[in-house]
């Protein structure tokens, strides 16, 4: 579990520190590429998946998620990080209630099918917030790299 939580951790520390470099313009543009987010959104769609999956699913409490809001959202990378350092301790105090093995708490009303992977066992869970993290980690890297080359002179 301890694994897990401490991978979770450094992947969105990594994704906060890109979103805070690039600042508030950077962070809230969107690449000029089809279905393309911002770095801001990448960043709280994260934020939303660690809340339902470890706040719902595994520790069993209501969540109340908006996730299409999560890829409109923008506003200060200040802000982001603030909520991003809540998102975390509260990811670490869910995470903390699990019993790896034993069946998820919750989530039954969302989009998945039961039965998939994800709902398998509570540590099943938590490694589909690890998987997400650091899928989403690799995306936001690939947009701040194509945010920065368009923003670049000449």
């Amino acid at each position: 579990m301890d694994a897990v939580v401490s991978y979770v951790d450094r992947a969105v520390d990594q994704m906060m520190e890109i979103v805070t470099g690039l600042g508030d313009d950077l962070a809230n543009r969107k690449p000029a590429l089809p279905g393309a987010n911002s770095p801001y959104a990448i960043l709280r769609h994260c934020l939303g998946v660690m809340e339902f999956w470890g706040g719902e699913v595994v520790a069993g409490r209501e969540v109340i998620r908006d996730r299409p809001a999560e890829f409109r959202s923008q506003g200060p990378v200040a802000d982001l990080a603030a909520a991003a350092h809540k998102a975390l301790d509260q990811f670490r105090a869910d995470a903390g209630t699990a019993d790896f093995a034993g069946p998820t708490r919750g989530g039954a009303g969302h989009q998945k099918h039961p039965d998939e992977l994800e709902f398998a066992s509570q540590g099943h869970t938590l490694l589909h917030v690890l998987e997400e993290v650091t899928q989403h980690l690799g995306q936001l890297e690939l947009t701040r790299d194509v945010l920065r080359a368009a923003a670049a002179p000449g």
